[in-house]
């Protein structure tokens, strides 16, 4: 059914976009209500439009937090037109019909991440004050009343969708038909749901909801295959500055969260402190990692762990990207490059491919919660935190310094691997690894095959596995291979028959505590 609007209620927080929605409305003859900020900016435009506070006789009081909860501005929204009790108390009251709310919500995901960064430096009561305050009351409110009513009212929750109301506006004279509003009323009450959720996430972290399937919308090129529909709902924005290159694709984001998940093991890194870390990501798996004192020196070792599969990868470090490494990196085919940041020298280098995506990863992600879709239902759970919670020596003699460190940062590498999984490390850099195994066994052959076949010497080396070695046979292998110090989360009803083994043989085995499956 045609609906002519006649009357419009505008109350933003985001004014960017908005002008040439207000003056397609004056150039309708439609009236506008507004308050506060939204009201001033309307106005500075020149185009007159009636305050709230005119409807509702009370000023916008108690900080702002009270300007719209009136029954004169709800049941303007809510009011049915074909009712004619409805209609009679509207009349009574001297309610007017408010045929389209245009309201947008406190940037509450914003702030939360502003008071997480690293730049904001005030107290904890500071930055729940500021967090608090940007729970939105009223912009919800108006939001659900608006898509409640949508027979009679159009709402528009987001501003993404100010250009396409102005072409509808213009196109149809002012007037919408019921699937127009019911559309735009599906999307603000997902809109709100977002939202919503977010606040619960917030007050409620050891139960947090997955976000995904509200909020913003990514339509992608395709899915994991062209033959899939792809889309990404959320704000990249937050988390990188997109330097150059195409879209990120589907199998792209999926890479560049592994990606992001496993840097954040490591702190960042500056040339006057630290290590510098550089990994290669291929298929949510690391090929190459390795932790050396310079940026470039990372890459030539993690990219000398397995130069064939870093062909079409996604590379990842945590410091800043110089020439040298920018031009070195050049000399491949990759797909996305991470970093803290790019000198502007090496930013010339590497943007002389078009396609390549150049990404600044401006904050970690701060989610502590990870869900996936199974069985027409959703798995939640809280992210795998940690490197051990145990450091037990049980073998035949104690780590030495270096083994310590190797197996601590290859701990961290199988961590980050599929199960079965297996990292070999040497030096602070993957040799070898075997992943995605249906026994821990073939990921250990596969380790050492990977590591043969670029020539390494495994003798000193360190081996990672990410669950317990049901039989001792991991060990003998590894051994053989020469393997002198293993680390995993023990566990086994057998783990005696390991120990034993590394004790007769003088080899050093750490049992962690923590178990790192992904599937």
């Amino acid at each position: 059914m045609q609906k002519k609007i006649s009357s419009a209620l505008i109350s933003v927080f985001y004014k960017d976009g908005l002008e040439p929605v207000v003056k397609e409305l004056q150039r309708l003859g439609i009236t506008i209500y507004s308050t506060g900020g939204t009201q001033k900016f309307i106005e500075d435009i020149g185009i007159p439009c009636v305050p709230v506070e005119s409807l509702t006789t009370y000023p916008s009081i108690l900080g702002g937090r009270v300007k719209t909860l009136h029954p004169a501005v709800f049941g303007g929204i809510l009011g049915r037109r074909d009712v004619p009790q409805d209609m009679a108390e509207m009349k009574e009251y001297k309610i007017p019909e408010i045929d389209l709310v245009i309201v947008d919500l406190y940037p509450f995901e914003e702030t939360l991440a502003q008071a997480k960064s690293s730049s904001f430096t005030g107290t904890a009561e500071e930055a729940e004050k500021m967090i608090t305050e940007k729970i939105d009351i009223g912009g919800p409110s108006m939001i659900r009343a608006a898509a409640k009513n949508c027979k009679d009212v159009l709402v528009v929750a987001a501003k993404d969708d100010y250009a396409a109301l102005v072409n509808l506006l213009s196109t149809q004279n002012g007037e919408t038909n019921f699937e127009q509003r019911r559309a735009y009323a599906a999307k603000a009450f997902e809109i709100v749901m977002h939202y919503d959720i977010a606040i619960s996430n917030y007050f409620n972290p050891s139960t947090a909801l997955p976000l995904n399937h509200s909020g913003q919308q990514q339509v992608l090129r395709y899915g994991e295959n062209p033959h899939q529909q792809g889309i990404f709902y959320g704000d990249l924005n937050h988390v990188f500055d997109k330097l150059h290159g195409k879209e990120l694709s589907y199998n792209n984001l999926v890479d560049v969260d592994a990606a992001v998940q496993l840097i954040s093991e490591f702190p960042s890194f500056n040339e006057t402190g630290g290590e510098a870390v550089f990994a290669i990501i291929k298929h949510t798996n690391v090929c190459g990692i390795a932790s050396r004192a310079t940026i470039k020196e990372a890459w030539d070792a993690a990219l000398a762990g397995d130069p064939e599969s870093a062909f079409g990868g996604v590379l990842v470090c945590n410091g800043r990207v110089d020439k040298a490494t920018a031009e070195a990196i050049s000399e491949i085919f990759f797909e996305v490059l991470i970093a803290d940041g790019y000198y502007a020298d090496a930013l010339s280098a590497l943007q002389s491919k078009k396609n390549r995506i150049l990404l600044t990863l401006k904050q970690k992600p701060a989610a502590t919660h990870q869900s996936k879709t199974i069985l027409n239902g959703v798995l939640l759970q809280e992210n795998d935190k940690g490197n051990y919670s145990e450091w037990k020596e049980t073998g035949g003699r104690e780590t030495t310094a270096d083994e310590r460190a190797d197996l601590g940062f290859a701990n961290i590498v199988c961590k980050h691997l599929k199960s079965n999984a297996i990292a070999l490390v040497k030096h602070k850099q993957l040799l070898g690894k075997g992943c995605g195994q249906t026994s821990r066994i073939d990921a250990l052959r596969q380790a050492v095959e990977k590591a043969g076949q670029f020539k390494f010497d495994l003798n000193g080396a360190v081996l990672a596995s990410d669950a317990f070695f049901p039989f001792n046979d991991c060990v003998k292998l590894g051994h053989e291979a020469g393997i002198v110090a293993f680390i995993q989360p023990g566990g086994s009803i057998r783990d005696k028959d390991s120990i034993e083994y590394c004790v007769q043989h003088n080899l050093a085995m750490v049992i962690t505590g923590l178990r790192h499956f992904r599937h």
